[in-house]
């Protein structure tokens, strides 16, 4: 048996830094991978598919480039081997960053294989026993493959399996209208596919309120993408042109036929095979790690990180998760999962950015409150990128002046959503960021604009203004 000060399973985006963090304090660190460090974001999440929707978006803009006064000669081209490479590139290279950080970071042993727990306090990696007094699980998660009637009879595509295509589908169906979905479909469409979005649900994105899913609805269809919803009983059966997937939808045919069919309906941890039960680390029906508000398991000693807890599914939580964990352990601090304000991004184009509640949330809770809308139509730097889709909406509490929750779909709005959530995290009046003399012409330079035109909730329309 080998003994360390601990051990961390994974190498997602939260497990090296903390292993930076527990050697720089002199602790010997066995670091555990199975398959690819980076985990999910640097192989087969944010900066894989981030990177081919760039490729969409030059293609698409090259397209367009008669309306800002730029003659092309010929017709736009998509070489997809091209596009694949690229992609493969800024993985590979973040990858094999990332290990040679790990390898020569002094104090710390990098162990390739699959880690099973034998007991609290010890772990087996093929025939090595290793033991630590702290344990660090940072596993991530995969794709969900759903029980489909059918799915045993085709073939299907998952995000993972998706980036090894180099060739463009005559015609993708996406399975899921919702985040992971949504990025492949209209990436999809703008490489030259013909593309079907099918969704369970009565909209799209049915996590988001009901006028951002509508306005994404409208931002696909414009670009010539099928969207099927209510499709409450899916199903596949083989095709002679590939795959037929049947669906019980109101309205249209009872059927989408595709060349490729890609399942986008959701995440699943990756904790099945680790032995847990042997440690006595608990898990939840769907297998995600319990933790409390610190990110210690069940049992003492034992700490889950990023998406294996299900405290959230994003790089920026599980980076997060690292923070909260090494504050705590190294510096005394008391820093909770709980004080963590929710954001993300939907990388369509225009994105779509989140911070804190959504309005339904926001009206749930039972405050009084005051809603700011302004459509991107309004906004001067959309209007001479000529990008005009979309809105801004902000939501604060009437009685404290907190900025309780926003949306902005449109240009830009993954990096303007942030002068809001700095002031969410500052907890201060939303009169602070309105009375900010923000840099003209920018998206964000709107905000304190909406700020100033708040109104009562139930004096605002439940659609934005669209002029």
């Amino acid at each position: 048996m080998k003994t360390f000060d601990a051990i961390i399973i994974g190498a997602g985006q939260a497990g090296p830094s903390l292993a930076g963090k527990l050697t720089g304090a002199g602790m010997t660190v066995a670091f555990i991978e199975r398959k690819l460090f980076g985990g999910t974001c640097v192989n087969t999440g944010c900066m894989p598919t981030k990177t081919l929707v760039a490729s969409a978006y030059a293609a698409h803009l090259a397209r367009r480039a008669a309306d800002f006064g730029v003659v092309l000669e010929g017709a736009i081209r998509v070489d997809m081997r091209k596009v694949k490479a690229r992609a493969d590139t800024v993985s590979t290279n973040a990858r094999t960053g990332l290990e040679k950080y790990l390898r020569g970071m002094n104090g710390c042993t990098v162990i390739e294989g699959h880690a099973r727990f034998e007991s609290a306090n010890t772990v087996r990696v093929g025939e090595e026993l290793l033991a630590a007094p702290r344990i660090f699980i940072n596993v991530g998660g995969r794709a969900i493959v759903p029980d489909f009637p059918g799915i045993d009879e085709v073939p299907f595509l998952t995000n993972t399996t998706m980036l090894a295509m180099d060739h463009l589908p005559e015609h993708l169906v996406v399975v899921g209208g919702s985040y992971i979905g949504l990025e492949f479909a209209q990436m999809y469409r703008r490489f030259g596919a013909q593309v079907t979005v099918i969704e369970k649900g009565p909209r799209l994105v049915a996590r988001e309120d009901e006028d951002v899913s509508e306005a994404i609805l409208e931002i696909l269809i414009r670009e010539g993408i099928t969207v099927r919803t209510g499709a409450e009983c899916i199903s596949l059966a083989p095709h002679e042109k590939g795959v037929s997937v049947g669906v019980n939808c109101a309205t249209g045919e009872p059927a989408s036929i595709g060349s490729q069919v890609l399942l986008a309906v959701g995440r699943q941890p990756n904790t099945a095979d680790l032995g847990l039960e042997k440690a006595g680390v608990e898990t939840d029906a769907r297998g995600y790690i319990k933790v409390d508000d610190s990110l210690a398991t069940s049992v003492p000693g034992i700490w889950a990180m990023g998406d294996c807890n299900g405290r959230g599914a994003f790089t920026h939580t599980a980076y997060n998760d690292f923070e909260i964990i090494a504050a705590n352990l190294l510096q005394g601090e008391q820093r909770l999962v709980s004080d963590r304000i929710p954001a993300y991004a939907l990388y369509i184009d225009p994105p779509l950015g989140r911070a804190g509640m959504t309005e339904r949330e926001a009206r749930a809770s039972g405050r009084p409150l005051l809603i700011g809308r302004r459509p991107m139509t309004r906004v001067g730097r959309a209007v001479e990128k000529d990008e005009t889709q979309g809105f801004m909406k902000v939501i604060v509490d009437a009685e404290t002046r907190r900025i309780l929750g926003a949306s902005i779909l449109g240009t830009s709005g993954d990096e303007a959503i942030h002068g809001i959530l700095d002031i969410m995290n500052a907890d201060v009046p939303c009169d602070v960021l309105e009375r900010a003399v923000p840099i003209h012409p920018t998206v964000s330079e709107l905000i304190p604009t909406v700020l100033s035109e708040l109104r009562p909730a139930e004096e605002k329309e439940t659609q934005p203004d669209k002029r």
